[in-house]
Formats: C-alpha cells, sequence, structure tokens
C-alpha cells in the first residue's frame, strides 16, 4: 500500500511536470495552456454526455426490474476519469480520458472482471488488517 501511495503522490507529479516542460518547450507556454484547457473542455463535455447516458440506462433498467450492476460501475469510472481531467496535467488528462471513453471501459470492465474471478478463486478478496 506504501508504494501504491508513493506512486501515487509522488510519481504522478513528477511525471506530469516533466510532460509539461517538454510540451512547453516544444510548443511554447501559451499554446500548452491553451491544450490543456481545451482537453479539459472536452473531457468536461464527454463526463456530462456519458454520465447523462448512464443515468437513462440506470432509470431504464430500474424500470424494467433489474439491478443496474454494470451502469453504476459505468457512473463509477466516469466519476473517476472526471475527476482526473480536474487534475491539471497531460497523463493524468489521457488517464481520465481513457475511463471515459466507452470502448475503453469495456477493456477496464473485463479486466476488472477476471481479476475479481482470480481473487475469488484463490479464496481471499477482502483482507481485514488491524493495527
Amino acid at each position: 500500500m506504501l508504494i501504491r501511495l508513493f506512486i501515487l503522490f509522488a510519481v504522478i507529479p513528477v511525471v506530469e511536470i516533466y510532460l509539461l516542460i517538454k510540451v512547453g518547450s516544444l510548443f511554447g507556454a501559451l499554446p500548452t495552456v491553451a491544450l490543456l484547457l481545451a482537453i479539459s473542455l472536452a473531457g468536461a463535455w464527454l463526463v456530462r454526455h456519458q454520465g447523462f447516458e448512464i443515468l437513462r440506462r440506470i432509470q431504464a433498467e430500474l424500470g424494467q426490474g433489474r439491478l443496474p450492476a454494470a451502469e453504476l460501475l459505468d457512473g463509477a469510472m466516469v466519476l473517476v476519469g472526471g475527476v482526473l481531467l480536474l487534475t491539471p496535467g497531460f497523463f493524468t488528462d489521457l488517464l481520465g480520458l481513457f475511463f471515459l471513453v466507452p470502448v475503453s471501459r469495456t477493456l477496464i470492465k473485463q479486466f476488472a472482471r477476471l481479476w475479481l474471478q482470480r481473487r475469488l478463486a484463490r479464496g481471499g478478496v477482502i483482507t481485514i488488517r488491524r493495527f
């Protein structure tokens, strides 16, 4: 867990700064900022569009009396994608867009399903640790 937190709070910001410096030196400061703003605006539109589509699908599933499990997972991924798009930088924007595009969300869900099946087969899904 400590390694994951280190990557989250130390490595990712360094990668973001490196990419901002490289892109800024290649295109200039103003075009780099404009590109970041354009990506954020496109992401905000995509979050809004995907969010309303997921809400529509959730309502349809509930209307038919079914549990909207896949749609709720899609909603969580759109939320994660939106949060990543709020973080300034190209790397997190790319990850955020990956969570927002329906095709890549399908890949993420397949990967998560395989991961969970392996965890269930080993008999360990939840570990409770007391400190």
